[in-house]
């Protein structure tokens, strides 16, 4: 880091005096959407920045995989250099937006044994691997900041492992996709299919060409493990991640839902859980009825918002833009000031918290309330059978609805579809319960099966 002089006369006043500042040597990994736009708000902010970190960031570099490809007035083609290796090597501080695990594992390893910090908006590497990266940052005594790589622009990395340090916090429900809060706002809004809306959301650049780590859950399930693991002090793996994708849902359980006074929506949530074996965690991704009067139900479009229950705290709502160049490039930037601030000053940022060492509760362990939706026979005692089977499996039900279908026009028998929520009950017994009915002959469908939050 290369200092001013220092005995330099003052600066007029009004006068740019960023240029009398230490410089900060930045290296940029990958320059698609999000970064070209850090690249952008680096150079329009460039003055402002240096005077709250108290240096100067000069990028020395953009790596990418295409020298020849046109990306813009916001990355230089000087810049480019396909040599990440020795570009994060003569780095001071390293911003990672290429994705994926590897080449970035590797890279990011490297420039901290280099002694740079690193910045990172990469929630599938830090969900994968995170324990190596920060055992890493430890070693060589530098910074991992990762604010990005849980819904975007919201600020929500650094209130879990920073303003709430002082707290106990013991639940968090999140809507942490923007594509699939999407399609399931417009299968609600609309009526429309689950593919009418996922090609909808297709067209207006909200899903991907190939959207499945969104619809199956995957990406809400890395930013689960991210915030388990800060909120409850444990290492959380993503292989330790219940995750549910929304491919399932139809629009007669959106109709289902509309009826009930509830909304679907995909959730992320992390809980801690105390009973007679002790204190552990679970952490699971799957869509759920949550009443219309919570806070997430009314969350529409692309946002993403985020519920925290905390012991002394209460209960917080952070809602926002979860995507998208600009505001996911916010959040990056927001990392770069805290990081660069500690160079300048000395010391590090906030650690790796793992001293709990929870257990992480199996699914099957775990208590929820159900909505289970059925196509059966109508006929005398079908009622009585399935509430005998539930029953059986300690399964209380709290509501019944019953529709007449009609017959199948080869049978010539009479059908209904019934919708049945209980109390909450063990994730086992509700499997078990489902098993009798795939083998019973009265049973013609097991239609859906939500389970019920927020209440």
């Amino acid at each position: 880091m290369s200092q001013s002089s220092p005995g330099s006369p003052p600066s007029p006043a009004g006068a740019d005096t960023s240029t009398e500042l230490p410089t900060l040597r930045v290296a940029v990994l990958g320059a698609g959407t999000v970064g070209t736009e850090v690249l952008r708000l680096l150079s329009q902010q460039g003055v402002d920045l240096s005077h709250r970190i108290g240096a100067r960031l000069e990028v020395i570099g953009v790596a990418v995989r295409n020298l020849t490809r046109d990306r813009g007035e916001h990355v230089p083609a000087e810049l480019l250099t396909e040599d990440a290796t020795s570009l994060v090597q003569q780095s001071d501080l390293v911003i990672e937006v290429i994705g994926g695990i590897e080449p970035a594992r590797t890279l990011l390893l490297e420039a901290m044994a280099g002694g740079a910090s690193v910045v990172t908006a990469n929630k599938a590497l830090l969900a994968q691997d995170g324990a190596a990266l920060y055992e890493a940052a430890d070693i060589h005594g530098v910074d991992l900041y990762f604010e990005a790589a849980v819904a975007g622009a919201i600020p929500l990395v650094r209130p879990v492992r920073e303003s709430l340090a002082g707290d106990r916090i013991q639940r968090v429900l999140g809507i942490v996709n923007g594509t699939t809060n999407y399609v399931l706002d417009a299968m609600t809004r609309t009526g429309a299919s689950f593919d009418e809306a996922l090609e909808s959301a297709k067209e207006l650049g909200y899903a991907e060409a190939d959207p499945t780590a969104d619809v199956q859950g995957h990406d809400a399930a890395a930013k689960a493990s991210i915030l388990a693991s800060l909120a409850f002090h444990t290492r959380v793996r993503l292989s330790d991640v219940h995750c549910e994708g929304i491919t399932e849902v139809s629009a007669q359980d959106i109709a289902a839902a509309t009826r009930m006074g509830r909304t679907i929506k995909l959730l992320s949530i992390i809980e801690r859980i105390e009973d007679e074996t002790g204190e552990r965690v679970s952490a699971r991704v799957y869509p759920a009825l949550i009443p219309d009067s919570h806070p997430l139900a009314s969350v529409s479009d692309a946002y993403n918002a985020v519920f925290i229950e905390a012991d002394a705290a209460g209960s917080l709502m952070f809602y926002g833009q979860g995507a998208g160049g600009a505001p996911t490039a916010s959040a990056i930037l927001g990392d770069v000031v805290s990081a660069a601030r500690q160079r300048v000053r000395g010391g590090v940022g906030p650690r790796e918290s793992r001293y709990a060492e929870l257990d992480v509760i199996a699914i099957d362990d775990l208590r929820s309330a159900f909505y289970v939706s059925l196509t059966v026979q109508d006929r005398p005692g079908v009622l009585a059978e399935i509430a005998g089977t539930l029953s059986g499996y300690g399964i209380s039900i709290s509501t019944i609805h019953q529709e007449l279908l009609e017959g199948d026009g080869t049978e010539q028998q009479a059908l209904a579809s019934i919708g049945i929520t209980t109390h909450r009950a063990l994730e086992s017994a509700m499997t078990a319960s489902l098993d009798v009915f795939s083998a019973t002959a009265t049973v013609l469908g097991i239609d859906s099966v939500l389970r019920i939050e927020g209440e």
